[in-house]
């Protein structure tokens, strides 16, 4: 089944891996091409019941509690993309010389012949916020798009729907690229690389490789940060299309094939005539909305994909000017008796929260959370400088507050051993103890909020809820 060779889908046997946001409509896809669909899962519980009863009513068939065996005649699998490559179904169509394509693989399969072309973005962090960018500035150029992939549209909606795009902003997670041999971007771009999902990926090396894989077969433009090397060696081991470039962005001065910024100005001096001498304005860091460096830098990534696609120095202005990033993202809830602060929760790993600590210069830390395995000593020694104090909350807080006493022995720290509904506004009524004024409160966790809220928009709902709270009280 090689690119777009599969036109007939009429009576193909196909088994689709998970029920959920991606399996539900690649079943229903499938099934409206005359595929001949099975949907395998291993949960068995009133919600999959509920799934299945509604693929069943259109002639899917779906088994429950059974996600490692292959059915009989399956010709290929479609798997959601966070279903890990050790299962025992991936084993079995390995051994059975069946194809596994993973839903942005199935869309880029499904595409027309004068489909829109792809501009995508991964990277462990600011992947969401780099493609909502870049879709304000192509909207700003006049071009019909859409923010796809983990955000927005869904990638099968857009390739399959009535809308017809110009270009697709398209967000990919390590998972998803993981499943997407045959994806061939028009450009692309890594953002960063940092340990993360290493329990899916196994390795390091694995993880880097699923996301240098969104470089291959680029067309004009592989895009990676000068300031994070582990991205310029994926451009390197890309394999693309002849006269395909590389092109880097820096917060510091940009040389040619670069984009970076010149005395509070975006500037790019890759997408321009005599590129050696000439620079072009593109933004003022203000138009920047929050001005963060690690935001600027996804502002740079956006742009560069912009002009890439050949979109005018304008747009970009005028897209970052429009662009207003998602709740939960260093978002400024309020300022109390001098403080600021900061809502950054879905900041849920060390990597994200070290961004987030570096856009501040005296900060109240509120962190902690679940973990998930990571190590906090190298967070810690980059922040300490930056810290008034830090309040700790969730299961996992002992393992900063060891990285802490290692790092910042002097910084005083509130240990808040509880894990209730009222643990964040214990959490904020401690921090505003501890700052003086001019200083932030930032809650950038570092961690995951299962132990203690749904999701990490509940965790940053509680912190904006508290922070109101303190003013009404002020």
């Amino acid at each position: 089944m090689g690119s777009q060779e599969v036109t007939d889908w009429q009576g193909k046997h196909v088994t689709v891996a998970g029920l959920g946001v991606s399996g539900i409509p690649a079943a229903k896809v499938l099934h409206g091409l005359g595929a001949v669909v099975t949907v395998v899962n291993d949960g068995d519980d009133e919600r999959s019941r509920a799934q299945a009863a509604e693929l069943e009513a259109l002639g899917i068939t779906v088994r429950l509690g059974d996600g490692a065996t292959l059915p009989e005649g399956t010709e290929l699998i479609v798997t959601a993309p966070g279903w890990k490559p050790d299962k025992p179904l991936f084993a079995a169509a390995a051994a059975a010389d069946v194809p596994v394509w993973g839903d942005v693989e199935l869309a880029w399969r499904l595409r027309g012949p004068d489909a829109a072309p792809w501009l995508a973005v991964t990277g462990t962090n600011g992947k969401t916020t780099t493609v909502q960018m870049l879709a304000s500035i192509l909207t700003a150029a006049g071009l019909r798009t859409a923010a796809v992939g983990n955000i927005g549209v869904s990638l099968l909606d857009a390739v399959l729907g009535e809308e017809r795009y110009d270009v697709l902003a398209v967000e990919l997670s390590s998972y998803q690229l993981h499943w997407a041999p045959s994806l061939r971007a028009h450009s692309a771009a890594v953002l960063n690389l940092a340990p993360d999902h290493l329990d899916w990926h196994g390795s390091m090396e694995a993880y880097a490789a699923d996301k240098g894989r969104i470089y291959e077969g680029n067309r004009v433009a592989c895009v990676y940060n000068l300031a994070d090397k582990a991205t310029e060696d994926l451009v390197r081991e890309a394999d693309v299309e002849e006269g395909c470039r590389a092109v880097g962005f820096t917060l510091g001065t940009p040389g040619p094939s670069q984009l970076g910024v010149v005395e509070g100005i975006l500037v790019d001096r890759a997408f321009v005539e005599n590129r050696q001498k000439n620079a072009q304005e593109l933004a003022e860091v203000s138009d920047v909305n929050p001005p963060a460096p690690h935001n600027i830098a996804n502002a740079l990534a956006a742009a560069a994909l912009a002009r890439a696609f050949g979109v005018p120095a304008a747009a970009v202005r005028d897209g970052l000017r429009a662009f207003t990033p998602d709740a939960h993202r260093i978002a400024h809830v309020a300022d109390v008796d001098g403080v600021a602060y900061v809502d950054d929760s879905k900041a849920t790993n060390t990597h994200a929260a070290e961004a987030s600590l570096a856009a501040y210069e005296s900060i109240v830390w509120i962190a902690g959370g679940l973990a998930k395995g990571a190590a906090f000593d190298e967070l810690v020694a980059k922040s300490a400088k930056r810290l008034r104090g830090v309040v700790l909350i969730g299961a996992d807080r002992a393992l900063i507050r060891e990285a802490l006493v290692r790092h910042a022995p002097e910084v005083p720290v509130v240990d808040l051993d509880r894990t209730d509904t009222g643990a964040m506004l214990a959490a904020v009524r401690e921090a505003r103890g501890l700052a003086r004024e001019g200083d932030t409160v930032l809650l950038a966790p570092a961690c995951a909020s299962m132990d203690m809220f749904v999701n990490y928009n509940k965790r940053g709902d509680a912190f904006a809820e508290a922070v109101r709270g303190l003013g009404a009280s002020a």
